[in-house]
């Protein structure tokens, strides 16, 4: 498959076809398990950013006053054909981010479906044309105009439909800058949109990086709206960037969420923990809304320190290729380097290690593998307890109460999501409520898909997914008649 794609690598999707760039600045793709090359992209300059907007203005004219039902028809055209090349999506996000195909395939790859499926609901469920109350002025609802989406390499099907899809429902036009270490899945998406029928200039495709490509995309006069997954530093780069001509933004940020771990949780305590070193190590780490801090009362937390440290000892580290239930290796180099840092530093800020630590995995020489590590006797005043890893690397603090959960639990610059382990349904309740987080979710319950999905904080602006994902693409009109 990556044969085939090696030229088209080489061009931009604009205006309905593979367009070559103006541009010919060159950028490495690199499998992060061996480090081989699986091909090279051309980071978009000012000249393409120029032709891909004014592709994008030019179908919003026409896109902009699509019926529904016809917008309705396209979105499940689209996901016909997803449906056919979830394989392919899957064995694209494996080989260059380094998903473990089983996980690419049952869940990188699978969300598109079901995101796109949240969608359709959410559009159908929409009143086109709603009263307002105290009166006869009704609401009306309109796509925001062309769009700039920049998207991330750690999921990048899930934050691209999470974008592109709702874009098209709302009857908005798009500029999509992919992440440049994840071009290959992205590159097959918009296959799959040309091949549904996505009118020209509906959806377009450029490759960059993100200070070269990214930040002109963002600052671009022709553009309404910029919706933007990434760092916290970066987002809050594209935001002064896109205020100068008012633009709407949406930022899907960092996190560094808490997940409380309170002694009643009795009999199924050491199968909480578990899951929770599971769900952090998930991705092998590199997840914005990772449950990284793990919150202990106090009379269990020596019991589950060494429940998680067995859990991180038995997680198998193995090639991205092989079927089952293993981590794969960090994206890139980069990637790599920062983890390792962070790693040496908790050592060097006191924190016991008692589980895996720096360096490779046994037996891996090559790639950017990290080993699978929880730390115990972690402050909050620790770098490893404050700043986001996005590594395999589980911190582990004790708390005395509720009320010190709590606060230990909001003890942060982000509020993406918060994780809640108790067998007391009043207590969940009740601790959901007081932590500062866009998703609370209680003793392993992951999120229906529809569901809002953004956080407090530094970790965003606005909602991604279902009907509030939908709202964000969309103005409200309102309109005042005397007849």
């Amino acid at each position: 498959m990556f044969d085939d794609a090696s030229e088209k690598l080489l061009t931009h999707y604009v205006d309905g076809a593979w367009r070559a760039p103006y541009s010919a600045t060159l950028h490495p793709v690199i499998n992060p398990a061996n480090e081989s090359e699986l091909g090279r992209i051309v980071l978009a300059g000012g000249d393409d950013i120029d032709r891909a907007v004014a592709a994008a203005q030019a179908a919003f004219a026409s896109f902009a006053h699509t019926p529904k039902a016809e917008r309705l028809e396209l979105l499940r055209a689209i996901g016909t054909v997803t449906e056919r090349r979830l394989d392919d999506l899957a064995l694209a996000i494996s080989c260059e981010m380094g998903a473990p195909i089983t996980m690419a395939r049952e869940m990188q790859a699978a969300v598109a479906l079901e995101h796109l499926r949240g969608f359709v609901e959410a559009l159908e469920c929409q009143s086109e044309r709603a009263p307002l109350p105290g009166g006869t002025d009704v609401m009306l609802r309109e796509p925001v105009g062309v769009c700039a989406l920049i998207t991330p390499w750690n999921w990048p099907i899930n934050q691209i439909t999470l974008k592109v899809l709702p874009a098209i429902a709302a009857g908005a036009t798009c500029v999509l800058k992919p992440a440049e270490q994840t071009p290959l899945s992205a590159m097959i998406f918009a296959d799959i949109l040309h091949e549904a029928g996505v009118p020209a200039g509906v959806f377009n495709m450029i490759h960059g990086d993100g200070p070269g490509t990214g930040a002109p995309l963002a600052a671009h006069s022709g553009i309404d709206m910029v919706s933007f997954t990434g760092s916290t530093r970066a987002g809050r780069e594209v935001a002064q960037t896109a205020i100068a001509d008012i633009k709407r933004v949406t930022l899907e940020l960092g996190g560094k969420s808490p997940n409380l771990v309170f002694a009643d949780c009795g009999d199924v305590l050491e199968a909480r923990v578990r899951d929770a070193v599971a769900e952090c190590f998930l991705n092998s780490g590199q997840s914005c809304d990772a449950p990284t801090r793990l919150l202990v009362e106090r009379s269990v937390h020596d019991r589950v320190v060494a429940i998680a440290a067995e859990a991180a000892a038995a997680t198998r580290v193995a090639d991205p290729a092989r079927e089952g239930d293993h981590l794969g290796p960090l994206v890139s180099a980069l990637q790599y380097d920062r983890v390792q840092r962070l790693i040496e530093l908790g050592i060097e800020e006191g924190a016991r290690l008692v589980a895996g630590g720096p360096g490779r995995p046994e037996g891996l020489t090559q790639g950017f593998w990290a080993r699978p590590t929880v730390f115990a006797d972690v402050t909050p005043d620790m770098t490893i307890a404050r700043e986001e890893i996005f590594g395999p690397v589980l911190v582990i603090l004790p708390f005395e109460d509720e009320e010190d959960a709590i606060a230990k639990a909001n003890d942060t610059p982000y509020g993406l999501a918060a994780y809640i382990q108790t067998g007391d349904r009043d207590r969940a309740e009740r601790v959901a409520r007081r932590l500062r987080a866009g998703a609370v979710h209680v003793n392993g319950k992951g999120m229906d898909y529809g569901a809002p999905f953004g956080g407090m904080k530094l970790s965003g602006i606005g909602r991604e997914g279902g009907s509030l994902g939908l709202e964000e693409f969309q103005e409200p009109k309102t309109l005042h008649m005397d007849f």
